[in-house]
C-alpha cells in the first residue's frame, strides 16, 4: 500500500497566546536570524477603555500557501513548494532580486543582509525532516502552537480544525494558507492604522514587523 504524503500545517490558538514572544526568540535562535529581522513575530493591540482594557495577540509567519505567489514570481526557481506543502528557499539559487518579498501578501519575507538572499519561516524543515517539531512549537509556554499532518484526520492539527472554528489570513486571495487560527480577533488580522479616529485604544508594537523596511503598519 502506497504511503500517503504528509501535508504539514499549523494551528495557532490565540486563546492560549499570552504575547510572550518566546516563539519569536526561539525562531531567531534556531535559524540564526540576523539582528533586527524576524521569521516570525507576534502582533499585539490593546482594545477598550480603562479599566476595561484587554490585550489581543496574533502570531505571524509564512503561511506556506497551497498556491504561493512567491513561487510563481521567482525567476530562478529558488523558492519552491515541497510535496509536503512546505514553501522553502534554496539559498544557493536565490539571487536576492526581491520579487518574492514584494509578491508575498502576508509581509512574511525579508532580505537577509548576511546571506544576501530572501528569507522567511520554513517550518524548521531541518527539524521536521529529522522527525522533530518546529522550534516555535516546542518553546511555546502556553501550548498555543500545534503542528502536524493535515492529511492525517487523527493528527492533533486535524482534530483542532475539525472541532473549532478556524480562520486564515486574507482568505479572499485564495492562496489557501496552511496556518490556521482559533479565536483570532478580527481587528488585529489586517493592517492597523494608528490614528485618533480608530474606535479602540491601540498600542503599537514597533518591533513586531519582519524587517525595518516593511510598510506593514502603513495603510
Amino acid at each position: 500500500m502506497e504511503k500517503k504524503v504528509k501535508k504539514w500545517g499549523m494551528v495557532i490558538d490565540q486563546r492560549k497566546c499570552v504575547g510572550c514572544h518566546t516563539c519569536t526568540v526561539a525562531c531567531k535562535s534556531e535559524n540564526n536570524v540576523p539582528l533586527g529581522y524576524w521569521r516570525s513575530w507576534v502582533k499585539g493591540i490593546q482594545k477598550g477603555k480603562y479599566p476595561d482594557v484587554k490585550n489581543f495577540y496574533l502570531r505571524r509567519l509564512c503561511n506556506h500557501c497551497d498556491t504561493p505567489p512567491c513561487v510563481e514570481v521567482c525567476p530562478v526557481e529558488a523558492t519552491v513548494r515541497r510535496p509536503d506543502g512546505v514553501v522553502t528557499i534554496y539559498y544557493g539559487k536565490c539571487i536576492g532580486c526581491g520579487m518574492c518579498i514584494a509578491a508575498c501578501p502576508y509581509d512574511a519575507r525579508f532580505f537577509n543582509p548576511v546571506r544576501h538572499t530572501a528569507d522567511k519561516c520554513t517550518f524548521c524543515t531541518h527539524r521536521i525532516d529529522a522527525g522533530m517539531l518546529p522550534a516555535c512549537v516546542t518553546s511555546c509556554i502556553g501550548r498555543a502552537i500545534t503542528f502536524g499532518d493535515l492529511n492525517d484526520p487523527k493528527s492533533e492539527v486535524s482534530r483542532l480544525i475539525a472541532d473549532n472554528a478556524t480562520t486564515v489570513l486574507k482568505p479572499d486571495l485564495r492562496t489557501h494558507p496552511k496556518v490556521y487560527y482559533i479565536a483570532a480577533d478580527k481587528d488585529i488580522m489586517g493592517r492597523i492604522r494608528i490614528s485618533e479616529e480608530y474606535p479602540e485604544a491601540i498600542e503599537e508594537y514597533h518591533h513586531s514587523v519582519p524587517s525595518k523596511l516593511s510598510d506593514y503598519w502603513k495603510k
